[in-house]
């Protein structure tokens, strides 16, 4: 059992993933690692699937890989990089960024890696005051037809340095920031309340 924010593909057989998210007795009670990627390996087409440690525990979903890493392209990714070394997010966000330079794709690519960092100083509202779930960070964007839906946090250096490296990204597409504080102060992001329609 999973969720589909726990869930990052590139199109090309290869996916990221979180342990905390998917080995973990809430979710796969008596699943092993091996027996877990099997099933996702066979239920989404994939060849290979890249694991990140995450962090069990840390909110319901147990460190959803859309928080911390995305395919910007195949062989492209963006990973979430906290520089605070008083946030919980510190040492994961580095052990990821390490795992992630040392992959290979399915195709047996060494990943480009991109590293966002999360707002330092995030506007304060009633929704981040004081809130231990409120998720400040850029990863958790939504890819649509022409677009990329992306938060801001009102601090202007951080929202600029994501648009600009989003812009870099996806040069075929507007890179459109909005506020998201009230859904953040749920410990969510864009990704997290959107749901993909395939093409019939």
């Amino acid at each position: 059992m999973g969720e589909g924010g726990g869930i990052e593909v590139d199109g090309h057989g290869t996916g990221i993933m979180t342990e905390s998210s998917w080995v973990n007795a809430n979710r796969n009670p008596g699943w092993s690692r091996d027996r877990v990627e099997q099933e996702l390996k066979e239920m989404l087409g994939l060849r290979k699937i890249i694991w990140l440690p995450g962090i069990k525990g840390k909110d319901i979903t147990d460190a959803h890989v859309d928080f911390y890493a995305r395919f910007a392209s195949p062989g492209v990714v963006v990973a979430n990089l906290d520089t605070d070394p008083d946030s919980y997010d510190h040492k994961v966000t580095q052990a990821h960024l390490a795992i992630l330079k040392q992959a290979t794709d399915a195709d047996g690519r060494t990943l480009q890696v991109h590293t966002m960092s999360p707002p330092m100083d995030p506007r304060r509202s009633r929704f981040s005051q004081g809130n231990p779930d409120f998720a400040a960070g850029y990863i958790n964007y939504f890819v649509i037809n022409g677009a990329v839906i992306a938060p801001e946090f009102g601090d202007a250096e951080a929202d600029a340095d994501a648009l600009r490296l989003l812009t870099e990204l996806y040069p075929d597409r507007e890179v459109v920031q909005l506020n998201i504080d009230a859904i953040a102060a749920g410990g969510g992001g864009i990704h997290c309340v959107t749901h993909q329609l395939p093409v019939v």
